[in-house]
Protein backbone atom coordinates (compact mmCIF):
# COMPACT_ATOMS: atom_id res chain seq x y z
CA UNK A 1 0.00 0.00 0.00
CA UNK A 2 1.68 3.47 -0.64
CA UNK A 3 2.44 5.75 2.41
CA UNK A 4 0.64 8.61 3.11
CA UNK A 5 2.12 11.63 4.19
CA UNK A 6 0.42 14.55 6.45
CA UNK A 7 -0.58 17.59 4.12
CA UNK A 8 0.92 20.79 5.41
CA UNK A 9 3.06 23.86 4.07
CA UNK A 10 6.14 22.16 4.12
CA UNK A 11 4.84 19.21 2.96
CA UNK A 12 2.47 17.56 0.68
CA UNK A 13 -0.07 14.59 1.77
CA UNK A 14 -1.22 12.66 -1.18
CA UNK A 15 -1.15 8.76 -2.07
CA UNK A 16 1.49 8.22 -4.22
CA UNK A 17 3.22 5.22 -5.64
CA UNK A 18 6.44 4.51 -4.07
CA UNK A 19 8.01 5.35 -7.72
CA UNK A 20 6.50 8.91 -7.22
CA UNK A 21 8.06 8.54 -3.38
CA UNK A 22 11.11 8.43 -4.60
CA UNK A 23 10.86 10.68 -7.37
CA UNK A 24 9.19 13.60 -5.47
CA UNK A 25 9.66 13.15 -1.42
CA UNK A 26 12.98 12.81 0.91
CA UNK A 27 13.34 9.58 2.77
CA UNK A 28 11.75 11.52 5.63
CA UNK A 29 8.64 12.11 3.69
CA UNK A 30 8.75 15.77 3.18
CA UNK A 31 8.59 17.63 -0.41
CA UNK A 32 12.69 17.06 -2.19
CA UNK A 33 14.53 19.86 -1.25
CA UNK A 34 16.56 21.32 -4.16
CA UNK A 35 19.09 23.61 -2.05
CA UNK A 36 22.82 23.62 -2.86
CA UNK A 37 26.11 24.72 -1.58
CA UNK A 38 25.13 28.15 -4.09
CA UNK A 39 22.15 28.64 -2.99
CA UNK A 40 22.16 28.14 0.86
CA UNK A 41 25.48 30.55 0.66
CA UNK A 42 23.01 33.03 -1.26
CA UNK A 43 20.18 32.91 1.19
CA UNK A 44 23.21 33.79 4.01
CA UNK A 45 24.42 36.51 2.64
CA UNK A 46 21.29 37.72 1.82
CA UNK A 47 20.17 37.53 5.57
CA UNK A 48 23.58 39.27 6.61
CA UNK A 49 24.64 41.96 4.11
CA UNK A 50 21.79 44.51 4.59
CA UNK A 51 21.61 47.88 4.13
CA UNK A 52 23.29 48.32 7.60
CA UNK A 53 26.92 47.77 5.30
CA UNK A 54 26.75 51.30 4.26
CA UNK A 55 26.59 52.53 8.06
CA UNK A 56 29.94 50.81 9.48
CA UNK A 57 31.63 53.83 8.42
CA UNK A 58 30.02 55.53 11.44
CA UNK A 59 30.66 52.70 12.99
CA UNK A 60 34.48 53.34 12.54
CA UNK A 61 34.01 56.45 13.41
CA UNK A 62 33.05 56.17 16.82
CA UNK A 63 35.68 53.05 17.59
CA UNK A 64 38.80 54.54 15.58
CA UNK A 65 41.29 52.77 13.49
CA UNK A 66 42.42 50.22 16.21
CA UNK A 67 39.68 48.62 17.21
CA UNK A 68 36.77 49.40 14.29
CA UNK A 69 38.32 46.62 12.43
CA UNK A 70 39.67 44.87 14.89
CA UNK A 71 35.74 44.56 16.49
CA UNK A 72 34.92 43.54 12.57
CA UNK A 73 37.06 41.05 12.64
CA UNK A 74 36.80 39.51 16.22
CA UNK A 75 33.02 39.37 15.46
CA UNK A 76 33.29 37.60 12.16
CA UNK A 77 35.11 35.10 13.56
CA UNK A 78 32.11 34.17 16.92
CA UNK A 79 29.44 34.30 13.76
CA UNK A 80 30.95 31.75 12.06
CA UNK A 81 32.70 29.37 14.55
CA UNK A 82 28.99 29.27 16.09
CA UNK A 83 27.70 29.07 13.17
CA UNK A 84 29.99 26.03 12.37
CA UNK A 85 28.37 24.50 16.04
CA UNK A 86 25.08 25.21 14.81
CA UNK A 87 25.16 23.35 11.32
CA UNK A 88 26.59 20.19 13.87
CA UNK A 89 23.27 20.61 15.66
CA UNK A 90 21.04 20.44 12.93
CA UNK A 91 20.98 16.22 13.24
CA UNK A 92 20.57 14.82 16.59
CA UNK A 93 22.18 12.96 18.72
CA UNK A 94 24.94 13.27 16.23
CA UNK A 95 26.01 15.32 13.40
CA UNK A 96 26.20 12.75 10.59
CA UNK A 97 23.48 10.03 10.86
CA UNK A 98 21.18 11.72 13.67
CA UNK A 99 17.56 12.47 13.19
CA UNK A 100 16.64 16.01 11.56
CA UNK A 101 15.47 18.64 13.01
CA UNK A 102 13.90 21.51 10.86
CA UNK A 103 13.95 24.24 13.28
CA UNK A 104 15.95 26.42 15.50
CA UNK A 105 13.50 25.37 18.26
CA UNK A 106 13.54 21.88 17.10
CA UNK A 107 17.07 21.37 17.47
CA UNK A 108 17.15 23.18 21.06
CA UNK A 109 14.34 20.99 21.96
CA UNK A 110 16.45 17.97 20.84
CA UNK A 111 19.80 18.99 22.33
CA UNK A 112 18.82 20.99 25.76
CA UNK A 113 14.87 20.74 26.17
CA UNK A 114 12.80 21.97 28.83
CA UNK A 115 12.47 25.94 29.50
CA UNK A 116 15.24 26.58 26.92
CA UNK A 117 12.69 25.58 24.15
CA UNK A 118 10.41 28.43 25.05
CA UNK A 119 13.27 30.80 25.50
CA UNK A 120 15.06 29.69 22.16
CA UNK A 121 11.28 30.48 20.61
CA UNK A 122 10.31 34.13 22.03
CA UNK A 123 14.17 35.07 21.27
CA UNK A 124 14.03 33.90 17.56
CA UNK A 125 10.73 35.10 16.82
CA UNK A 126 10.33 38.38 17.98
CA UNK A 127 13.59 39.18 16.38
CA UNK A 128 12.04 37.43 13.14
CA UNK A 129 9.05 39.86 13.95
CA UNK A 130 11.61 43.08 14.44
CA UNK A 131 13.49 42.44 11.38
CA UNK A 132 10.51 42.76 9.16
CA UNK A 133 9.19 45.42 11.00
CA UNK A 134 12.55 47.20 10.96
CA UNK A 135 13.41 46.01 7.26
CA UNK A 136 9.87 47.83 5.57
CA UNK A 137 10.86 51.11 7.17
CA UNK A 138 14.47 50.91 5.54
CA UNK A 139 13.14 49.63 2.68
CA UNK A 140 10.95 52.75 2.03
CA UNK A 141 13.18 55.84 3.19
CA UNK A 142 15.87 53.64 0.37
CA UNK A 143 13.16 54.34 -2.05
CA UNK A 144 12.17 58.11 -0.94
CA UNK A 145 15.87 58.74 -1.33
CA UNK A 146 15.68 58.33 -5.04
CA UNK A 147 12.90 60.88 -5.13
CA UNK A 148 15.25 62.88 -2.64
CA UNK A 149 18.46 62.65 -5.11
CA UNK A 150 16.47 63.77 -8.11
CA UNK A 151 14.93 66.47 -6.30
CA UNK A 152 18.51 67.79 -4.58
CA UNK A 153 20.05 67.42 -8.46
CA UNK A 154 17.28 69.48 -9.44
CA UNK A 155 16.63 72.28 -6.57
CA UNK A 156 20.20 72.15 -4.96
CA UNK A 157 21.54 70.51 -1.78
CA UNK A 158 20.29 72.98 0.33
CA UNK A 159 16.69 72.27 -0.70
CA UNK A 160 14.40 70.75 1.88
CA UNK A 161 13.36 67.88 -0.53
CA UNK A 162 10.77 66.58 2.63
CA UNK A 163 8.67 63.22 1.42
CA UNK A 164 6.72 61.25 2.88
CA UNK A 165 7.30 57.63 3.58
CA UNK A 166 3.77 55.94 4.15
CA UNK A 167 3.37 55.65 0.38
CA UNK A 168 5.96 53.36 0.06
CA UNK A 169 5.82 51.43 3.22
CA UNK A 170 2.24 50.63 1.30
CA UNK A 171 4.27 49.64 -2.16
CA UNK A 172 6.53 47.27 -0.18
CA UNK A 173 3.83 45.87 2.29
CA UNK A 174 1.54 45.06 -0.98
CA UNK A 175 5.06 43.20 -3.18
CA UNK A 176 5.63 41.52 0.21
CA UNK A 177 2.10 40.41 0.05
CA UNK A 178 2.64 38.82 -3.28
CA UNK A 179 5.91 37.08 -2.54
CA UNK A 180 4.58 35.80 0.77
CA UNK A 181 2.47 33.36 -0.78
CA UNK A 182 5.63 31.45 -2.03
CA UNK A 183 5.03 28.47 0.45
CA UNK A 184 8.33 27.97 1.55
CA UNK A 185 12.46 28.36 2.10
CA UNK A 186 12.64 25.86 -0.91
CA UNK A 187 11.16 27.96 -3.44
CA UNK A 188 12.78 30.99 -2.75
CA UNK A 189 16.55 30.49 -3.93
CA UNK A 190 15.38 32.68 -7.26
CA UNK A 191 14.92 35.28 -4.83
CA UNK A 192 17.61 35.14 -2.45
CA UNK A 193 20.36 35.31 -5.37
CA UNK A 194 18.75 38.36 -6.65
CA UNK A 195 18.56 40.01 -3.16
CA UNK A 196 22.86 38.68 -3.31
CA UNK A 197 23.58 40.43 -6.27
CA UNK A 198 21.66 43.58 -5.11
CA UNK A 199 23.63 43.49 -2.14
CA UNK A 200 27.02 43.61 -3.37
CA UNK A 201 25.45 46.32 -6.28
CA UNK A 202 24.80 48.83 -3.46
CA UNK A 203 28.19 47.76 -1.52
CA UNK A 204 30.39 48.49 -4.35
CA UNK A 205 28.65 51.46 -5.78
CA UNK A 206 29.01 53.06 -1.79
CA UNK A 207 32.64 51.79 -2.07
CA UNK A 208 33.08 53.20 -5.57
CA UNK A 209 32.05 56.50 -4.40
CA UNK A 210 34.15 56.42 -1.06
CA UNK A 211 37.10 55.50 -2.70
CA UNK A 212 36.38 58.54 -5.36
CA UNK A 213 35.56 60.68 -2.66
CA UNK A 214 38.95 59.94 -0.17
CA UNK A 215 40.97 60.03 -3.52
CA UNK A 216 39.75 63.49 -4.71
CA UNK A 217 42.10 66.45 -5.12
CA UNK A 218 42.45 68.73 -1.65
CA UNK A 219 40.52 65.90 0.28
CA UNK A 220 41.19 65.95 3.69
CA UNK A 221 39.43 65.11 6.91
CA UNK A 222 39.94 64.21 10.45
CA UNK A 223 40.85 60.63 11.19
CA UNK A 224 42.18 58.91 14.49
CA UNK A 225 42.91 55.89 15.87
CA UNK A 226 40.28 56.35 18.57
CA UNK A 227 37.37 57.68 16.56
CA UNK A 228 35.50 60.78 17.54
CA UNK A 229 37.28 63.29 19.63
CA UNK A 230 35.44 64.04 23.10
CA UNK A 231 35.54 67.47 23.95
CA UNK A 232 35.99 68.26 19.73
CA UNK A 233 33.71 65.88 17.85
CA UNK A 234 31.37 64.50 21.14
CA UNK A 235 31.10 64.87 24.73
CA UNK A 236 32.70 62.52 26.81
CA UNK A 237 28.86 60.86 27.46
CA UNK A 238 28.42 60.51 24.04
CA UNK A 239 31.42 58.74 23.35
CA UNK A 240 30.43 56.11 25.74
CA UNK A 241 26.93 55.50 24.44
CA UNK A 242 28.00 55.91 20.67
CA UNK A 243 31.17 52.88 20.77
CA UNK A 244 28.36 50.93 22.42
CA UNK A 245 25.99 51.12 19.80
CA UNK A 246 29.10 51.12 17.51
CA UNK A 247 30.15 47.14 19.16
CA UNK A 248 26.38 46.65 18.75
CA UNK A 249 25.47 47.10 15.40
CA UNK A 250 28.79 45.29 14.24
CA UNK A 251 27.83 42.18 16.29
CA UNK A 252 24.34 42.33 15.03
CA UNK A 253 25.54 43.41 11.47
CA UNK A 254 26.82 39.48 11.26
CA UNK A 255 23.68 37.43 13.14
CA UNK A 256 21.79 35.35 10.62
CA UNK A 257 21.39 32.28 13.21
CA UNK A 258 17.87 32.60 13.18
CA UNK A 259 17.76 31.81 9.76
CA UNK A 260 20.31 29.14 9.20
CA UNK A 261 18.79 26.01 10.60
CA UNK A 262 15.60 26.64 8.19
CA UNK A 263 18.69 27.56 5.22
CA UNK A 264 20.29 23.94 6.18
CA UNK A 265 16.51 22.44 6.17
CA UNK A 266 15.98 23.62 2.29
CA UNK A 267 19.68 21.99 1.12
CA UNK A 268 18.83 18.84 -0.96
CA UNK A 269 19.12 15.77 1.26
CA UNK A 270 22.33 14.28 -0.03
CA UNK A 271 23.99 18.31 0.39
CA UNK A 272 22.01 18.11 4.06
CA UNK A 273 25.50 17.71 5.79
CA UNK A 274 27.11 20.04 8.23
CA UNK A 275 29.83 19.70 6.13
CA UNK A 276 28.40 21.98 3.25
CA UNK A 277 26.78 23.87 5.20
CA UNK A 278 29.84 25.03 7.11
CA UNK A 279 31.38 25.89 3.80
CA UNK A 280 28.45 27.56 2.78
CA UNK A 281 29.09 29.65 5.99
CA UNK A 282 32.40 30.26 5.35
CA UNK A 283 31.94 31.90 1.78
CA UNK A 284 28.83 34.17 3.87
CA UNK A 285 30.94 35.14 6.03
CA UNK A 286 33.89 35.90 4.68
CA UNK A 287 32.00 37.86 1.77
CA UNK A 288 30.37 39.79 4.47
CA UNK A 289 33.48 40.22 5.95
CA UNK A 290 35.08 41.66 3.17
CA UNK A 291 32.35 43.91 1.88
CA UNK A 292 32.11 45.77 5.61
CA UNK A 293 36.13 45.89 5.93
CA UNK A 294 36.40 47.97 3.09
CA UNK A 295 32.83 50.06 3.23
CA UNK A 296 33.66 50.79 6.86
CA UNK A 297 37.51 51.49 6.77
CA UNK A 298 37.28 53.28 3.20
CA UNK A 299 34.36 55.17 3.83
CA UNK A 300 35.71 56.30 7.46
CA UNK A 301 38.59 57.27 5.45
CA UNK A 302 36.51 59.41 3.32
CA UNK A 303 34.30 60.89 5.62
CA UNK A 304 36.25 60.86 8.56
CA UNK A 305 34.90 61.83 12.22
CA UNK A 306 31.60 63.25 10.85
CA UNK A 307 30.88 59.96 8.39
CA UNK A 308 27.03 59.80 8.44
CA UNK A 309 25.07 56.48 9.27
CA UNK A 310 24.12 55.91 5.74
CA UNK A 311 26.40 57.45 3.29
CA UNK A 312 23.67 56.63 0.60
CA UNK A 313 20.37 57.30 1.91
CA UNK A 314 21.59 59.72 4.52
CA UNK A 315 23.46 61.85 1.73
CA UNK A 316 27.24 61.57 2.01
CA UNK A 317 27.01 61.99 -1.24
CA UNK A 318 24.54 63.56 -4.05
CA UNK A 319 26.11 63.38 -7.31
CA UNK A 320 26.20 61.81 -9.29
CA UNK A 321 22.57 61.59 -8.82
CA UNK A 322 21.77 59.08 -11.09
CA UNK A 323 24.21 56.51 -9.33
CA UNK A 324 22.91 57.44 -5.83
CA UNK A 325 19.14 56.32 -7.31
CA UNK A 326 20.74 53.12 -8.98
CA UNK A 327 22.30 52.07 -5.62
CA UNK A 328 19.17 53.41 -3.55
CA UNK A 329 16.85 50.92 -5.50
CA UNK A 330 19.29 47.92 -5.45
CA UNK A 331 18.73 48.87 -1.94
CA UNK A 332 15.09 48.41 -2.15
CA UNK A 333 15.02 45.23 -3.94
CA UNK A 334 17.84 43.49 -1.74
CA UNK A 335 15.72 44.39 1.12
CA UNK A 336 12.63 42.84 -0.41
CA UNK A 337 14.32 39.45 -0.81
CA UNK A 338 15.74 40.05 2.74
CA UNK A 339 12.08 39.98 4.39
CA UNK A 340 11.38 37.02 3.18
CA UNK A 341 14.52 35.39 4.01
CA UNK A 342 13.63 36.16 7.29
CA UNK A 343 9.77 35.87 7.56
CA UNK A 344 9.44 32.63 6.30
CA UNK A 345 10.61 30.19 9.51
CA UNK A 346 7.65 32.32 11.20
CA UNK A 347 5.46 31.57 8.66
CA UNK A 348 6.47 27.57 8.84
CA UNK A 349 6.22 27.84 12.71
CA UNK A 350 2.54 29.65 12.84
CA UNK A 351 0.96 27.06 9.82
CA UNK A 352 2.94 23.97 11.00
CA UNK A 353 1.41 24.85 14.68
CA UNK A 354 -2.07 25.38 13.02
CA UNK A 355 -1.51 21.68 11.01
CA UNK A 356 -1.41 20.18 14.18
CA UNK A 357 -3.78 21.68 16.08
CA UNK A 358 -6.63 21.56 13.36
CA UNK A 359 -5.52 18.62 10.97
CA UNK A 360 -9.62 18.46 10.21
CA UNK A 361 -9.63 21.82 9.41
CA UNK A 362 -10.27 22.27 5.36
CA UNK A 363 -9.38 26.15 6.03
CA UNK A 364 -6.25 25.27 7.14
CA UNK A 365 -5.05 22.27 5.05
CA UNK A 366 -6.51 22.37 1.78
CA UNK A 367 -5.27 23.51 -1.71
CA UNK A 368 -6.62 24.69 -4.69
CA UNK A 369 -5.23 24.64 -8.22
CA UNK A 370 -4.99 28.31 -9.73
CA UNK A 371 -3.96 28.38 -13.18
CA UNK A 372 -1.19 31.38 -13.48
CA UNK A 373 -0.17 33.41 -16.80
CA UNK A 374 3.46 32.46 -17.37
CA UNK A 375 3.66 29.87 -14.60
CA UNK A 376 1.31 27.68 -14.56
CA UNK A 377 -0.78 25.47 -11.63
CA UNK A 378 -0.21 27.09 -8.40
CA UNK A 379 -2.12 26.02 -5.18
CA UNK A 380 -3.65 28.03 -2.91
CA UNK A 381 -3.91 28.04 0.63
CA UNK A 382 -6.26 30.27 1.88
CA UNK A 383 -5.30 30.36 5.84
CA UNK A 384 -1.63 30.89 3.69
CA UNK A 385 -3.38 33.83 1.77
CA UNK A 386 -4.97 34.78 4.80
CA UNK A 387 -2.52 34.94 7.48
CA UNK A 388 0.80 36.12 5.54
CA UNK A 389 -1.10 38.79 4.52
CA UNK A 390 -2.30 40.00 7.52
CA UNK A 391 1.17 39.69 9.07
CA UNK A 392 2.75 41.95 6.13
CA UNK A 393 -0.49 44.45 7.18
CA UNK A 394 -0.03 44.31 10.50
CA UNK A 395 3.87 44.96 9.91
CA UNK A 396 3.81 47.98 7.63
CA UNK A 397 1.37 50.04 10.23
CA UNK A 398 3.76 49.17 12.76
CA UNK A 399 6.49 50.61 10.82
CA UNK A 400 4.16 53.76 10.36
CA UNK A 401 3.25 54.11 13.74
CA UNK A 402 6.72 53.90 15.26
CA UNK A 403 9.38 56.37 13.57
CA UNK A 404 11.82 54.85 16.08
CA UNK A 405 11.64 51.72 15.67
CA UNK A 406 15.28 50.58 14.11
CA UNK A 407 16.44 52.29 17.43
CA UNK A 408 14.05 49.49 19.04
CA UNK A 409 15.16 47.16 16.48
CA UNK A 410 18.67 47.41 18.12
CA UNK A 411 17.49 46.45 21.15
CA UNK A 412 15.53 43.17 20.19
CA UNK A 413 19.10 42.55 18.56
CA UNK A 414 21.09 42.60 21.68
CA UNK A 415 18.37 40.43 23.28
CA UNK A 416 18.34 38.23 20.54
CA UNK A 417 21.89 38.02 19.38
CA UNK A 418 23.42 36.60 22.58
CA UNK A 419 20.86 33.41 22.94
CA UNK A 420 20.59 32.63 19.37
CA UNK A 421 23.91 33.50 17.54
CA UNK A 422 26.04 32.48 21.22
CA UNK A 423 24.69 31.09 23.74
CA UNK A 424 22.20 28.28 22.33
CA UNK A 425 24.97 26.87 19.61
CA UNK A 426 27.89 26.59 22.27
CA UNK A 427 25.56 24.97 25.12
CA UNK A 428 24.06 22.21 22.15
CA UNK A 429 27.66 21.79 21.30
CA UNK A 430 29.18 21.19 24.61
CA UNK A 431 26.09 18.10 25.20
CA UNK A 432 26.15 16.96 22.35
CA UNK A 433 30.25 16.32 22.37
CA UNK A 434 29.81 15.72 25.94
CA UNK A 435 32.28 17.95 27.22
CA UNK A 436 33.86 17.55 30.20
CA UNK A 437 32.77 20.33 32.61
CA UNK A 438 35.96 22.30 34.14
CA UNK A 439 38.06 21.00 30.87
CA UNK A 440 39.79 23.38 28.91
CA UNK A 441 37.45 23.36 26.11
CA UNK A 442 34.45 23.89 28.16
CA UNK A 443 36.64 27.15 30.15
CA UNK A 444 36.97 28.63 27.16
CA UNK A 445 33.22 28.17 25.22
CA UNK A 446 32.13 29.56 28.48
CA UNK A 447 34.93 32.95 28.95
CA UNK A 448 33.41 33.39 25.07
CA UNK A 449 29.90 33.31 25.63
CA UNK A 450 30.48 35.31 28.95
CA UNK A 451 32.29 37.87 26.90
CA UNK A 452 29.16 37.51 24.54
CA UNK A 453 26.62 38.62 27.11
CA UNK A 454 28.67 41.47 28.12
CA UNK A 455 28.61 42.86 24.79
CA UNK A 456 25.02 42.43 24.43
CA UNK A 457 24.39 44.06 27.49
CA UNK A 458 26.36 46.84 26.80
CA UNK A 459 24.60 47.16 23.14
CA UNK A 460 21.31 46.80 24.38
CA UNK A 461 22.33 49.68 27.53
CA UNK A 462 23.57 52.20 24.63
CA UNK A 463 19.96 51.18 22.34
CA UNK A 464 18.26 52.22 25.87
CA UNK A 465 19.95 55.49 25.70
CA UNK A 466 18.58 56.25 22.08
CA UNK A 467 15.27 55.16 22.64
CA UNK A 468 14.81 57.09 25.77
CA UNK A 469 16.13 59.98 23.57
CA UNK A 470 13.54 59.40 20.44
CA UNK A 471 10.75 59.33 22.66
CA UNK A 472 11.03 62.77 23.53
CA UNK A 473 10.11 64.06 19.71
CA UNK A 474 7.59 60.46 19.46
CA UNK A 475 5.24 61.74 16.49
CA UNK A 476 2.95 58.97 15.05
CA UNK A 477 2.78 57.90 11.82
CA UNK A 478 5.82 59.73 11.06
CA UNK A 479 9.31 58.24 9.99
CA UNK A 480 12.76 59.48 10.41
CA UNK A 481 14.42 60.67 7.31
Amino acid sequence: MAPEFQKSTMYVSNELENGDVQKNFDDDGREKRTGTLLTASAHIITAVIGSGVLSLAWAIAQLGWVAGPAVLFAFSFITYFTSTLLADSYRSPGPISGKRNYTYMDVVRSHLGGVKVTLCGVAQYANLVGVTIGYTITASISMVAVRRSNCFHKNGHQASCSIENYPYMIIFAVIQIILSQIPNFHKLSWLSILAAVMSFAYASIGLGLSIAKAAGVGHHVKTTLTGVVVGVDVSGTEKVWRSFQAIGDIAFAYAYSTVLIEIQASKATLLASSKVMKRASLAGVSTTTLFYVLCGTIGYAAFGNNAPGNFLTGFGFYEPFWLIDFANVCIAIHLIGAYQVFCQPLYGFVEARCNQRWPDSKFITSEYAVQVPCYGAYNVNMFRLVWRTAYVVVTAVIAMIFPFFNDFLGLIGAASFYPLTVYFPIEMHIAQRKIPKYSFTWVWLKILSWTCLIVSLVAAAGSIQGLAADVKHYKPFSTQQ
